[in-house]
């Protein structure tokens, strides 16, 4: 899998796109892509795990709205 290991499967467990997070993160869904090509600092890490979090509360919003 690569470089930053717990941010993908932390993507993967809360059955999210990389897109909607890098959405979230403020960035396009290339640029995602690369950042998670090396290793984040553990801020960073910090900064994209609750992106997750927040796309995953948007998520569950939209869904009771409907």
């Amino acid at each position: 899998m690569g470089k930053n290991k717990d941010i993908r499967m932390a993507i993967k467990k809360a059955g999210l796109k990389q897109w909607k997070v890098a959405e979230v993160y403020g960035l396009s869904e290339g640029n995602f892509s690369r950042l998670l090509r090396k290793e984040l600092l553990p801020e960073k890490k910090k900064e994209v795990l609750v992106a997750i979090e927040k796309t995953q509360t948007n998520l569950v919003k939209e869904t009771k709205e409907q």
